[in-house]
């Protein structure tokens, strides 16, 4: 039987307008971070890695100025992939899949702490992450890790319970975490949709990289919902986020 878990990973703070491009600057909003873990019969799988841990003492140097000022990291002791692991009695060798939605800091920050797991990535995520000109943080994700390049849909198991659902448009190869299991299915949306509001409005945040493809993913998205009662579990919707359990019990 299949396992789903959520993972409190912080929280950040900045300006209302980063999400909502048409309010007036100067509004503050709190985010959660989020990892999820996945208990597989066939192994486990951790969908995003959060922020890295340097990034707390030492904000600018692990991110860059420009991100640094941009977002402030509102995370307690233990709120990271690898202490939220261990409140299950996991290791990070003990992860056989760590997925990444994309390669932003908040989604792939804690890549480096699992060496021994496969990488599941979008083939046009890593493409753009290895280009000469990109807004990626190489130390996020430039390791020497095992990424295995995906390109589409992807059944994870081969048993049709895990698969990656291309939602490209928030970056190029943004991907979503679609489960089924026991008659229920539910999409982690990662960034491709980071609220329900951004959902029902069909709202595009400031830096979207392509918005054609972000509209037609929020509206794959919408469409799941409403016609085949799939439940989103959105990015970074604070609401939501405080309505669910986290781990250590399940939410599946």
């Amino acid at each position: 039987m299949l396992r789903l878990y959520a993972l409190s990973c912080g929280s950040l703070e900045f300006d209302r307008s980063l999400f909502f491009p048409a309010d007036a600057q100067g509004t503050k909003i709190t985010t959660p971070v989020s990892s999820w873990l996945v208990v597989h019969p066939k192994g486990t799988l951790v969908f995003d890695t959060g922020i890295s841990c340097e990034a707390l003492p030492d904000p600018a140097g692990r991110l860059g100025k420009r991100i640094a000022a941009l977002f402030a990291i509102r995370s307690r002791a233990g709120e990271d992939v690898v202490s939220q692991l261990a409140t299950l009695g996991l290791k990070p060798d003990d992860i056989r899949y760590v997925v990444n939605s994309h390669f932003h800091f908040d989604h792939c920050g804690c890549n480096e702490s699992f060496p021994r797991a496969q990488f599941l990535v979008q083939r046009a995520e890593l493409a753009l992450a290895r280009a000469e000109r990109n807004r990626y943080n190489a130390k996020d994700w430039d390791h020497p890790l095992e990424y295995v390049e995906i390109d589409g849909e992807h059944d994870v198991f081969g048993d049709g319970t895990v698969l990656l659902l291309p939602t490209p448009g928030h970056t190029a190869g943004h991907q979503s975490l679609w489960i089924r299991e026991g008659g229920r299915q539910l999409v982690l949306t990662g960034d491709a949709c980071y609220t329900r509001e951004h959902l029902e409005k069909t709202i595009l945040p400031s830096n979207t990289f392509d918005a054609s493809r972000m509209t037609d993913s929020l509206a794959m998205l919408r469409g799941m919902q409403d016609r085949k009662g799939v439940e989103l579990f959105f990015g970074h919707d604070a609401e939501q986020w405080a309505s669910i359990p986290r781990a250590p019990g399940p939410l599946l």
